[in-house]
């Protein structure tokens, strides 16, 4: 069996790692060129996300360009902690949850993709997919055309495939936050932050979050609650402007995170939020969704690579076993659906909590500390953390649970 696997990001090259475990033949079309993939922020893979390496045989490589993240500090913007949660029991042996720069992340797994001998399409994008007998045929913007008996797409929010599979399927939805992400290196203000954690701000104007590295840099990101950037805007907005207006929203706060901003560089600046809360429809025929591209929640869940990544097992491990292509792709969503879904719902309450105002951010520090100390505990996310999904091939003998545990 052949598959297109289309995006290039992290579900995109986990999927291709899968399904050549499980007797596949994939390749990877990702629209753009190398030299412009450098722009994103910082993010953590929990342990159900890094399991889901491990399974792909890809951990090991991309582990020493992670930053250990053991916890989350929840701040006010007075500077008082409010609660602090796990980021869930290490894996056996012992790695913890780890933040890694998304775009060096996702450069390396396609260069294991390619050592692996996978065929990786770089800068073009896909125009149309769509069904010819018993073959899926993807047409590139570069005119060449490709055919296969499965296309997966897992090319993010803005998916090209879902467009295909269902036109009158959902968009993207605004979470009222805008994104912006960067570094401070060298700096002393790294001793001021708890170590192996992010440091997260419910601060006055923006919500704000700091992760110092063990060479002494600090890692960070604004969530800022305001109408959509336009495009026109974000051409007219220089980084030095963005991080002015970064400085002055942190500046009504207590703590580093103004100084962390004005001494850094913006590796990300504008980036609107969205989230994509249900799709009715997954797949079609031959062609299925997986990752953002079926079920993208807000950042605030800190588990959208985490889910992209179990989606990749799980997928490889449905069309593996299934009789049919159709059959597989029903089994994922049924294997899937209730707990991605579940995740995407509470990252929606958790962007709502980031930016009250006034007395409502008073009563809000008071509200989450109870809620830190008595409902979001550990024990209480060991459902997200601890759920582990697992390859099973066809020869398998039946005791690995591609549907997680």
């Amino acid at each position: 069996m052949r598959a297109v696997v289309v995006g290039g990001g992290i579900a995109g090259p986990a999927v291709a790692l899968a399904l050549q475990k499980v007797g596949i033949e994939p390749s990877v079309v990702e629209a753009r060129p190398a030299d412009a993939r450098a722009a994103g922020s910082w993010f953590t893979i929990s342990p159900n996300g890094l399991a889901a390496l491990a399974e792909v045989d890809a951990l090991q490589r991309v582990r020493a360009l992670g930053v250990p993240t053991r916890r989350n500090v929840m701040t006010g913007a007075t500077g008082r902690t409010l609660g602090t949660l796990s980021l869930g029991a290490p894996l056996d042996d012992g790695t913890p949850a780890l933040s890694f720069h998304r775009p060096r992340l996702a450069s390396a797994l396609l260069d294991e993709v390619a050592e692996r001998g996978i065929r990786v399409y770089e800068g073009t994008r896909v125009e149309a997919v769509s069904e010819s007998g018993d073959v899926v045929v993807v047409d590139l913007a570069d005119g060449r055309r490709l055919t296969a008996d499965v296309v997966i797409g897992a090319d993010g929010i803005h998916s090209a495939v879902r467009a295909c599979i269902d036109p009158t399927g959902p968009a993207g939805r605004y979470v009222g936050l805008t994104n912006f992400g960067g570094i401070t290196r060298n700096t002393p203000l790294s001793a001021a932050l708890a170590a192996e954690s992010w440091t997260f701000v419910f601060g006055r104007r923006a919500f704000f979050g700091a992760l110092p590295t063990p060479a002494g840099d600090v890692v960070w990101f604004a969530n800022v609650p305001r109408e959509p950037i336009s495009p026109a805007e974000r051409a007219a907005t220089t980084l030095g402007d963005w991080r002015s207006q970064l400085v002055e929203l942190a500046d009504a706060d207590d703590g580093p995170v103004a100084a962390l901003i004005r001494d850094g560089e913006l590796e990300l600046a504008g980036d609107n939020t969205f989230d994509l809360p249900t799709v009715p429809i997954w797949h079609r025929g031959r062609i299925g969704l997986i990752g953002d591209a079926v079920h993208a929640p807000a950042p605030s869940s800190g588990q959208g690579a985490s889910m992209a990544l179990e989606d990749a097992v799980v997928m490889a491990s449905s069309l593996g076993r299934a009789d049919t292509v159709q059959e597989g792709l029903r089994a994922f969503e049924h294997l899937r659906r209730q707990r991605v879904e579940k995740i995407v719902a509470m990252g929606a309450r958790a962007s709502s909590t980031k930016t009250p105002r006034g007395l409502r951010r008073v009563l809000n520090d008071t509200a989450m500390r109870l809620v830190f100390r008595y409902v979001v505990t550990e024990r209480s996310q060991e459902w997200v953390f601890a759920h582990r999904v697992r390859i099973e091939t066809p020869a398998g003998t039946g005791d690995r649970d591609a549907g997680g545990r």
